[in-house]
């Protein structure tokens, strides 16, 4: 048996009839930017996370960067976030200028430890950054409590999250902004690049839209007023219609260009129907992973929080001998994979920080110990078998 870490065409078999349905009418529409495709998928995206507004972008990694400048975080300012993460979450705080400063996970969850927050806030803090971890939430109340107390934003990381909840909340409508991530590998994954921003906030949304475009038009004058305090000189300007936009070349900002395409949009937007019960049936793969991986001493499964609904990204088990059974499954081929062998604190790129080994220990020795397993929608129930008596088959 050959058991891959992730197999991307056995989705696309349950969902293309309508996807390739979708995609030949938006190509026959002749628009591929922007336009309703991608108003619809916002308008959609928005009401299921119950955040009041989403902004659709060309990657979570420009998501995390237009939140940040679009709250105002850049040159001298202090993001704190996680060292047990991808790299976007903290090459997107040092994109925009700012410093990112890391703090100790819990080795439980793999998430941010609230507790250590607060011992690193300093007159330069501006924002905290947690990333919701493998599609489990944070611990956001907490986290909330020590920003709120400080006066600072919240912008929650929830690129490998979606569909995930604290109680009857949805991540993405609980920080100042939250940012998704559509890389095909996600929960709800495009069939190229594509990310998201949510807000509950009409001037953090108009920001971000301006950012996206350029700067220009009606949400760049907007945004700079917003920003600069700029009037809007073009505001009693002829009524703007098919024919005459008095905003069309101009720019108000210095930018980006970042925008979600209309195939992306209608791929995704049907793929939303789906996510539930894609991620349903990711809860029961993890049931199974922890029932019978569970009661192996030297196997630490991944424990969940009291009161949140994770969507299980990724599973990933804690083992000493994290090397020896990656090479063991994949003679057997068994798909694993070693997220994250490098904390990003120790990572060469940020060297300029002056972090050392041994400073973030939990996360450290997190990165030396995990093994994430095939847990996508569509595994067999022969697959998973198959890859229980694997690892079992190493420990005996």
């Amino acid at each position: 048996m050959n058991v891959r870490i992730l197999d991307l065409t056995r989705q696309y078999e349950i969902i293309k009839e309508k996807v390739e349905k979708a995609v030949c009418e938006q190509m026959r529409t002749g628009a591929y930017i922007g336009g309703k495709a991608v108003t619809d998928f916002e308008e959609k995206f928005a009401a299921y996370t119950g955040a009041k507004y989403a902004i659709a972008v060309n990657s979570g990694t420009d998501a995390l960067v237009i939140a940040m400048k679009a709250l105002g975080i850049g040159k001298g300012d202090e993001v704190i976030t996680t060292p047990f993460t991808f790299f976007a979450t903290a090459e997107t705080i040092a994109m925009v200028g700012a410093t990112p400063v890391f703090v100790d996970v819990d080795e439980n969850t793999y998430n941010m430890d609230p507790s250590k927050i607060e011992e690193k806030i300093t007159e330069k803090t501006k924002a905290i950054l947690p990333v919701h971890i493998f599609g489990q939430p944070v611990n956001f109340d907490e986290i909330k409590a020590v920003a709120s107390k400080h006066d600072l934003l919240v912008i929650e990381d929830a690129c490998q999250a979606v569909g995930s909840a604290i109680g009857d909340k949805m991540i993405g409508s609980l920080g100042d902004a939250a940012c998704f991530s559509f890389f095909p590998t996600k929960n709800l994954g495009g069939f190229g690049d594509g990310g998201m921003i949510t807000t509950n906030d009409e001037k953090t949304a108009t920001v971000c839209r301006a950012f996206r475009e350029h700067g220009g038009g009606q949400n760049g004058a907007k945004a700079r007023f917003y920003l600069d305090g700029v009037k809007d000189e073009l505001a009693d300007a002829a009524t703007v219609d098919g024919l005459y936009n008095p905003y069309k070349y101009y720019n108000y900002l210095i930018a980006y260009n970042s925008r979600l395409d209309a195939i992306q949009a209608r791929v995704l937007d049907i793929k939303l129907d789906y996510l539930d019960g894609f991620n349903a049936r990711r809860a029961e793969i993890a049931a199974f992973y922890e029932k019978e991986l569970g009661v192996i001493d030297k196997v630490k499964t991944p424990q969940v929080m009291e009161g949140v609904k994770p969507v299980w990204h990724q599973y990933a088990i804690r083992v000493k001998e994290k090397n020896e059974l990656g090479e063991f499954l994949a003679k057997k081929n068994i798909g694993s994979a070693a997220f994250y062998p490098v904390p990003l604190h120790l990572q060469k790129a940020f060297e300029y920080l002056g972090y050392k080994e041994g400073d973030l220990p939990v996360a450290e020795q997190i990165t030396k110990e995990t093994v994430c397993l095939p847990i996508f929608p569509e595994l067999t129930q022969d697959e998973l078998d198959y890859i229980v008596q694997g690892i079992k088959e190493f420990f005996d």
